[in-house]
């Protein structure tokens, strides 16, 4: 019997360390595929002990002393999450065929287009032997969503133990893929942040992530990238090693929630336009590839391509764009993020994080510098861990006292790496800037001080929310809560059921108050232009003429994304308004002066 398709047309990415840790267990027996992060060894750790008391399952703590603890922590909370979702999802089916109120209500938050809901609307027509016709039905067609799993590949800190550095394998990025290769799980890891060569070729021990006899993937590889590009390059990569990319997950490279890894100005629709347009080309190059390295390797060899998703996932808030995503692009999910911080039935946020989401403005969403890993990072003003970090400073005490070391990855003060977020690491730096106080202006040595102070403990702050929620207690140094969102966020004002979310995705009812929320692609082209405009702000007096070659190639790129746009909209039933941002937006940037290279 073929496996069921996915019943619903979104996804919920992973997001921070913690806010989708167990969104599985909150909605994955609705058939809603979900990502969680299997960075935080510990926070897995005792999640998993708190599940286990709350369903009555015997628990075994994983100690750091053993060996490869790390990698056990993980393969074990998934198990546990996989037995919760199958217990969840037998018991969903059972009350959908007991009762017809429960599965009109189920069918109410699925889309129209869905062959499930039309098949089980005949169902309920015909009347006749109604349980027994819907429980095959059911048995045939119903599935749980996905429990997948998200890697950041840059995050693979060395480990040492007793000051002697541990083999490649016990690195942190490697041992969760380990952790989640050994884990009984069907589903796929998304990498994400970039390529990790080191990381990419460990796959190879795993023979889950091959194909079989019958060309089917016991564990998949989603790569979650920015541009086609990116993307070919990757996933040939792989193909290389007998590795099969089954999904590619584009993300807006600015108008998405955490870290934001903006393109060289290239916009989300020309860059969906391409991979709608090369989508075979992909699939049978890197075909190609995979069957001459799974020959090599002697391997079982698929006679045809293995399945390929494009999906896309970034701004996006209301029907209108989730369908147009669809239609127009042919992608086969859209990811919505931020919003579901305020669906408590899916995300583990604490409550007052939550109130602070809800009364989000725009001015409260800001690219920020807090990123240990100097990559821009979304957040919100307000947070605790906002509220924490600034009374450090003013204590004359910045910095964190890092027990965790996820992101202790600079390896300028110490072999063993230390987080630029650290005490230790900005006493060193604030040390040194003292010293050169003399030669800098008031301005400069305020700025630079902010730069170095500013770094947030992600490691704790992304992880303190479910601890919050759960009444869990929290050990050490005050850090708060660290909160990711998208600009998105500003739209969506109020807490809101998970049944009132899905309608508003397939355009049942609308939970949005904001009359004025513009295109999630106008929305993401202002950004890039402010982007520019930064970057144009923050140069330093001697420009090279790399530099400007870059700012004047990402100004060609986004003219060219506003004549492709303009293109796509002037038919459009939201044309008139659209056009009218879009000449704004041009206008904006005609007005952005690339400098020029002056000759001595």
């Amino acid at each position: 019997m073929t496996n069921p398709k996915p019943i619903h047309s979104f996804h919920i990415p992973v997001m921070g360390l913690s806010y989708t840790i167990d969104s599985p267990i909150r909605v994955a027996h609705y058939g809603i595929s979900s990502v969680i992060s299997i960075i935080d060894d510990e926070l897995m750790e005792r999640m998993n002990a708190f599940y286990s008391e709350k369903i009555q399952l015997p628990y075994q703590e994983i100690t750091k002393k053993a060996q490869d603890y790390r990698a056990q922590r993980v393969t074990s909370y998934l198990n546990l999450v996989d037995t919760i979702v199958k217990d969840k999802f037998a018991k969903f089916k059972a009350e959908l065929i007991e009762s017809k109120s429960a599965l009109e209500q189920f069918m109410a938050t699925l889309p129209n287009s869905s062959s499930i809901k039309e098949g089980l609307t005949h169902l309920l027509e015909e009347g006749a032997a109604f349980k027994e016709h819907i429980k095959h039905y059911l048995e045939a067609h119903l599935k749980p969503g996905d429990i997948d799993v998200n890697i950041m590949t840059k995050v693979d800190k060395d480990n040492f133990n007793k000051g002697e550095q541990l083999p490649v394998a016990f690195n942190d990025a490697h041992a969760s893929l380990r952790g989640f290769a050994q884990s009984r799980l069907h589903s796929s890891v998304v990498l994400s942040a970039g390529m990790n060569p080191r990381l990419y070729s460990y796959f190879e021990n795993f023979d889950d992530f091959f194909p079989n006899e019958q060309g089917i993937l016991n564990k998949k590889i989603i790569l979650k990238v920015s541009d086609f590009r990116s993307a070919t390059i990757q996933g040939k990569f792989l193909a290389k090693k007998g590795l099969w990319v089954s999904e590619y997950r584009i993300e807006s490279g600015l108008n998405c929630g955490g870290h934001a890894f903006a393109t060289d100005g290239y916009l989300l629709g020309p860059i969906l336009e391409e991979f709608k347009t090369k989508r075979d080309e992909l699939i049978q190059e890197t075909h190609a590839v995979l069957v001459a390295a799974l020959s090599q390797k002697d391997k079982s060899v698929p006679q045809q391509p293995l399945e390929l998703k494009i999906t896309v996932q970034g701004g996006v808030g209301t029907a209108e764009e989730h369908q147009f995503l669809l239609d127009h692009y042919q992608v086969d999910s859209v990811g919505w993020g931020s919003p579901f911080l305020l669906v408590p039935e899916a995300t583990s946020v604490d409550k007052e994080t939550r109130n602070l989401l809800a009364e989000a403005q725009e001015e409260d969403l800001y690219l920020s510098g807090i990123s240990p890993l100097g990559v821009p990072f979304n957040t919100i003003k307000g947070t605790t861990n906002e509220f924490y970090k600034q009374q450090r400073i003013d204590a004359d005490k910045a910095g964190s006292s890092c027990p965790k070391k996820y992101l202790a990855l600079s390896k300028e003060l110490d072999p063993e790496g230390t987080c630029t977020a650290s005490k230790k690491y900005q006493d060193v730096k604030l040390e040194e800037l003292e010293a050169k106080k003399g030669a800098l202006t008031y301005e400069a040595y305020e700025s630079t001080k902010a730069k170095i102070t500013e770094k947030a403990c992600l490691c704790v702050g992304l992880a303190n929310a479910s601890y919050l929620e759960n009444n869990l207690p929290i050990k050490g140094q005050a850090q708060g809560v660290v909160i990711c969102p998208g600009p998105n966020m500003a739209y969506f004002d109020k807490e809101v059921k998970l049944s009132e979310m899905m309608q508003h995705i397939y355009g049942y009812k609308s939970v949005l108050s904001h009359k004025n929320r513009p295109h999630m692609f106008v929305k993401e082209l202002k950004m890039y232009v402010d982007y520019l405009k930064n970057e144009l702000a923050d140069m330093s007096l001697e420009v090279t003429t790399k530099q400007i070659k870059k700012w004047t190639t990402f100004k060609a790129h986004l003219f060219d994304g506003i004549a492709y746009y303009q293109q796509l909209f002037v038919s459009s039933a939201l044309g008139k308004s659209v056009m009218q941002e879009l000449e704004n937006c041009k206008e904006n940037l005609n007005a952005v002066e690339i400098p020029q290279l002056v000759m001595a």
